[in-house]
């Protein structure tokens, strides 16, 4: 199957999905181009794809200056405060951040994104450990609402927009996706945020569906889009 084939499955499945969640939400396909060529996202923007995610700085660094100038870059992967230059000034199209896990990262945008001289806030979720597995990034779910609050009250050059988590790989996600539903309901209360205002981004290739009958307002799908990796490169 091509990438054009696969999008036009992976849409489908989505329209079917969000005809039949609860939540009446609206959903945006986030492209996961990764260890994937220019090539690859040119054709999957050539048939109207316009948010796309990568995992890797360089990677995206490389690749973001010879794709299409209205492409809407998610960062999805996890972010060392180190490199957070590099992402700013490398990624002139840089969409939104879906891997904040700690005030330093927050802090270390922030500022980055001010010098910039940005005209907007860069929109960033907060990403949520709802497994509980070490080997992954993200807070607690009892640590979320208090990152989010120094993210709204000290740092006027990022957006706090919501949620992310990555389910867990080897088993049933469902309980992952309805413990980050629970912590945007508890972070509505704490911070009286309205509660579907707050973006969830859960569901990767493998359960995007059940993500968005969860409620998920991002999916985030690579290898049904794009086939297999090739981590060789």
């Amino acid at each position: 199957m091509t990438i054009a084939r696969n999008l036009q499955h992976v849409r489908a499945k989505m329209a079917d999905a969000l005809a039949a969640s609860p939540w009446k939400q609206q959903c945006t396909l986030v492209a996961v181009s990764k260890t994937k060529p220019v090539s690859d996202v040119e054709e999957a923007y050539n048939q109207g794809q316009r948010h796309f995610g990568e995992n890797y700085i360089q990677e995206l660094v490389d690749k973001a200056p010879q794709c299409s100038a209205d492409i809407q870059w998610h960062f999805i992967g996890h972010l060392q405060s180190n490199k957070v230059k590099t992402l700013i000034t490398g990624v002139p199209n840089l969409y939104m951040v879906e891997s904040v896990d700690s005030v330093k990262l927050a802090n270390k945008l922030n500022t980055a994104w001010g010098q910039k001289g940005a005209e907007k806030p860069l929109p960033v979720l907060v990403q949520v450990n709802t497994s509980g597995e070490v080997q992954k990034s993200g807070v607690a779910p009892e640590e979320c609402v208090q990152l989010a609050q120094h993210i709204r009250e000290s740092c006027a050059n990022l957006l706090f927009s919501g949620l992310m988590t990555i389910g867990r790989f080897d088993d049933d996600t469902a309980d992952c996706f309805e413990k980050l539903v629970s912590c945007r309901k508890t972070m509505s209360e704490s911070l009286g945020i309205e509660e579907k205002s707050m973006e969830l981004s859960m569901g990767m290739s493998d359960d995007y569906e059940l993500a968005i009958a969860n409620g998920s307002t991002h999916v985030r799908v690579g290898s049904t889009i794009f086939g297999a990796r090739n981590y060789a490169n």
